[in-house]
């Protein structure tokens, strides 16, 4: 069962709630552009990565997996999980492209800047707010985690999607109304991918610097299903243990991706209750 606090959040985050968030880091996003405007504009984008490492020293590591405060790096543990990946679309045009004269105020690296300091963190509180935990930020999107309860397994499923479609629908909406309103930019579209798996629980990376993630099938189909535009497209297991009962109908579309090995559905967002 996800914590406590997690559970009193049962709405949609509002407007007056967003807002805040992101004007907030998006103050910041300009401070930062203009205290570092001359390096910023001419540097390339690196790439991290992290590397397994096998040690003799135990390491308990902080998480942000939902029930995983603590991960022994000793002692994995295996569990069932929902994978959340909301991606945005044509994120590179953005960065390599410049706009028109006329147009925005702001373009290529500065404009994805400001994109991606507007939109994860209100992503980030979106998934908060239904008990999920983005785990990771991939540069122009989110991996967020949620913890499946055996015994209450369709009341997560349904917080799952209700994160999903507020990702796709509000939170969008609340970032695209700041954005043209700043910098008179185009609306962003997002991609949004769900899967449904067994995970292993592990760190990983080298010693004193170990990440805790989830390790599982979940993790990579919801990657490859983040294609599509202002959609959510969930693997064929999390379809198949999609709620019967009243309040969890929804209309999905079956469709095969070649990014995947199995069938997907697209859910057409409706309302879970």
């Amino acid at each position: 069962m996800v914590t406590s606090i997690h559970n009193r959040f049962n709405t949609p985050p509002t407007g007056d709630e967003q807002l805040p968030i992101i004007k907030e880091n998006l103050d910041r996003a300009e401070k930062i552009w203009n205290e570092h405007r001359t390096f910023l504009s001419k540097s390339a984008l690196d790439e991290e990565s992290f590397f397994r490492a096998d040690s003799a020293m135990r390491e308990l590591v902080p998480s942000r997996i939902p029930d995983y405060p603590i991960v022994d790096s000793e002692n994995p543990k295996v569990g069932k999980f929902i994978a959340l990946v909301a991606d945005v679309r044509q994120s590179s045009q953005h960065l390599l492209c410049s706009i028109s004269k006329g147009g925005p105020k702001i373009d290529m690296l500065e404009r994805v800047h400001h994109e991606m300091a507007a939109l994860l963190p209100a992503l980030e509180q979106t998934v908060y707010y239904q008990g999920g935990s983005v785990t990771e930020y991939l540069g122009d999107g989110i991996l967020a985690i949620f913890t499946i309860n055996e015994e209450n397994k369709e009341e997560y499923i349904k917080k799952s999607y209700r994160a999903a479609k507020n990702c796709i629908g509000d939170t969008r909406r609340i970032v695209n109304d700041e954005l043209q309103r700043r910098y008179s930019l185009p609306p962003l579209d997002i991609g949004v991918g769900m899967a449904m798996s067994q995970g292993i629980v592990d760190v990983v990376g080298v010693e004193g610097r170990r990440h805790a993630k989830v390790i599982g099938p979940c993790v990579y189909y919801a990657s490859k299903l983040s294609c599509g535009s202002n959609e959510i497209i969930v693997n064929n297991t999390m379809y198949n243990e999609w709620p019967t009962s009243e309040g969890g109908r929804l209309k999905f579309t079956h469709r095969n991706l070649r990014k995947t090995s199995g069938p997907t559905s697209t859910v057409e967002p409706g309302t879970i209750r």
